[in-house]
């Protein structure tokens, strides 16, 4: 979200410092793992379609600026009981605004993914607009931008604090101290360290994994699979993605959510056998050729709010500041609205965008 804030801001000829305390893309937040889902039939809420069809756009401005690849179109599987949450509030959002889909039966899931074995009465969305994105090229492409359009980027140089300071603020960082009009905090699961526990952030420790699948990875990539998401009776979603990188890459899976909470510093980026046999139940029953040992696996953060929904908007005690944080593990797909949204925010105090949803004060004092 910051870099996609700083690459807005600059090109609308904002004078912008940019301040990341790693390098940029790093591994120790919720923006790396080589790929991130982007799907249009968005069944956390219909709320969400106009801003994913606004970064399909923005997205592909971006290609087109970058002269880098991002968004790879594969189609996406949302798979599960018919009535069930995932598939039923699908079809209803896709429904609502029109997005093309498709609905597929057990039956017919197989004959055209051979490499899944549907449970009994599982059905299937299928949306053909769906994909993925390769997350650390789209940082460096925002990044990219951002200079190039004249932004000031700074790197490994963490922010200690930040307060107002007559008609802006003033942030101290290990290296100096910056004035500026406006601040935009887009910190991810740093949020409470920065902003104080303002909201009722919950970081916890999500794990993704690649696995080499039995019998080959041919019926596996891209071009012959999708991205998927499937609910089993708990209702709790696995999810995957194709052999984007072939047969020495695999496929990445895991599991969407956990109770696993920790801060940044406190969590354990060790992967245990338990965390692979997680998500190999929830995903290795529909995809058996996951059940061999994995290639390599990683942890990333989730910073969870209680409704799930994003927190953006202005700063509920400081007028020179704007938030953006509490992305909840399905954010990334938005980076380039998101980041229009805050340029809007930091420049004209308010956005054309629906942002009811994410509105900072809705948790109260």
């Amino acid at each position: 979200m910051g870099s996609a804030a700083a690459y807005h801001l600059a090109s609308r000829g904002a004078r912008v410092l940019g301040i990341e305390q790693f390098t940029s893309p790093h591994n120790q937040g919720s923006s790396h793992g080589g790929s991130r889902m982007i799907r249009q039939a968005y069944f956390e809420s219909p709320d969400y379609i106009p801003l994913v069809l606004r970064s399909y756009e923005l997205w592909r401005k971006v290609e087109a600026a970058s002269g880098a690849k991002l968004l790879h179109v594969t189609g996406g599987l949302t798979l599960g009981a018919k009535e069930g949450n995932l598939v039923s509030r699908t079809v209803a959002a896709a429904r609502q605004h029109s997005i093309p889909f498709e609905m597929l039966d057990g039956a017919e899931v197989q004959l055209r993914f051979p490499g899944i074995r549907p449970l009994s009465g599982d059905a299937a969305v299928l949306e053909p607009n769906a994909g993925y994105l390769l997350a650390e090229e789209c940082i460096r492409a925002h990044l990219k931008l951002a200079a190039g359009a004249g932004a000031q980027l700074h790197f490994e140089e963490k922010m200690v604090g930040w307060a107002v300071a007559g008609s802006g603020v003033r942030v101290r960082t290990s290296k100096g101290d910056y004035d500026a009009g406006h601040l935009a905090i887009t910190v991810g699961p740093w949020a409470n360290e920065v902003l104080g526990e303002l909201f009722p952030l919950r970081v916890t420790r999500q794990v993704m994994s690649w696995f080499a699948p039995r019998g080959g990875v041919e019926p596996f990539l891209p071009e012959r699979f999708p991205v998927f998401l499937m609910e089993d009776k708990d209702g709790v979603p696995g999810y995957g993605f194709p052999a984007i990188d072939g047969p020495a890459g695999g496929m990445k899976a895991a599991v969407h959510g956990s109770n696993d909470e920790c801060t940044p510093a406190s969590a354990e980026r060790r992967v245990g056998r338990e965390d692979i046999e997680r998500i190999q139940r929830k995903v290795g029953g529909r995809i058996p050729a996951l059940q061999g040992d994995p290639i390599r696996a990683e942890t990333c953060l989730y910073t969870m709010t209680p409704d799930e929904n994003f927190v953006i908007g202005a700063h509920p005690e400081t007028a020179n500041c704007s938030v953006a944080c509490g992305f909840s593990g399905h954010g990334f797909k938005f980076a380039p609205v998101a980041g229009e949204i805050i340029a809007d925010l930091a420049t004209k105090g308010a956005t054309d965008q629906a942002i009811g949803i994410f509105d900072p004060a809705r948790f109260g004092s």
